[in-house]
């Protein structure tokens, strides 16, 4: 037999303890899919998937608020429509109150159709979600971040909408506009319903001028959300290469580790038949 001593042995055990152990860390990296998972795996690496993490917290946070913006801007754009189709609407009525006359049904019933068209534009104009949000901002846009040191609008505001109508040198609103246009199909002359008819022309103009506007809101809102995507991969590929584990590379370091682990056992057993409990004591 060959004699060992205590101090030869003592290391044995701690070569043996040591390998052990980093037999049970490549499992919980197979395990787990990371190799690191703590500062102590890799201190500098830790750092960069610190900052990583903390980079992708900031683009989720951006993310969200692009989400949040396109569906505001998408609701704008929906009610943008529609106000286009009443004001289209609009013109078709005036245009067919000249030729019905004065004191006739038909009149009147024009004149119920532009009431309508009135009260929809206003609700379209100060709606609000479920969260009692406006569709559009009152008096200020407001700015949305969408990544560092850049905020865009989502929407425009209602009175950019509503207000600021240019017919001849005057400026209405378009409920001005649709309340001279009821009055000139009711009871106004034909110069009054032509005045209306050239009104209700600038209101449509107005309309699909805020449509194009909008239109780029949604454009810069599509890129930011490109942009972050892009973003989003680039940092979860960097993440991957220091964080995520080379399965066959440490598979193979595994398998190594545990053939001179059981190697180094078996022949502690056979050089020592003693206990363990009889060396120490």
């Amino acid at each position: 037999m060959v004699a060992i001593t205590r101090q030869t042995l003592m290391a044995e055990i701690v070569r043996q303890q040591n390998l052990a152990r980093s037999i049970a860390n490549d499992q919980q990296k197979i395990s787990s899919g990371k190799k690191v998972a703590a500062p102590s795996d890799d201190a500098q690496t830790w750092v960069q998937i610190s900052d990583i993490s903390r980079q992708q917290s900031n683009q989720a946070a951006w993310n969200a608020n692009v989400v949040y913006a396109k569906s505001r801007s998408e609701k704008a754009e929906s009610n943008l429509t529609q106000l286009n189709s009443l004001f289209t609407r609009a013109r078709e009525l005036i245009v067919e109150a000249a030729s019905t006359a004065e004191g006739e049904p038909g009149r009147d019933a024009i004149a119920a159709d532009l009431e309508g068209i009135r009260k929809v534009a206003n609700e379209l104009l100060n709606e609000t979600d479920f969260q009692g949000t406006p569709v559009f901002d009152d008096n200020k846009s407001i700015l949305v971040p969408v990544a560092r040191g850049l905020s865009v609008e989502a929407v425009g505001t209602r009175q950019s909408v509503s207000d600021g109508v240019q017919v001849d040198g005057q400026t209405f609103s378009l409920d001005q506009i649709l309340e001279n246009a009821i009055n000139g199909v009711k009871s106004g002359t034909q110069t009054d319903r032509d005045a209306s008819l050239s009104q209700v022309r600038e209101a449509l103009d107005h309309v699909i001028l805020a449509q194009s506007v909008q239109g780029v809101r949604a454009s810069r809102l599509d890129d930011a959300g490109e942009r972050l995507s892009d973003a989003d991969l680039q940092l979860a590929s960097q993440r991957s290469e220091l964080e995520d584990t080379d399965l066959t590379e440490t598979i193979t370091k595994l398998q190594a580790k545990l053939v001179s682990l059981e190697a180094a056992q078996a022949a502690f057993a056979r050089i020592n038949g003693r206990t363990l409990f009889d060396l120490l004591t």
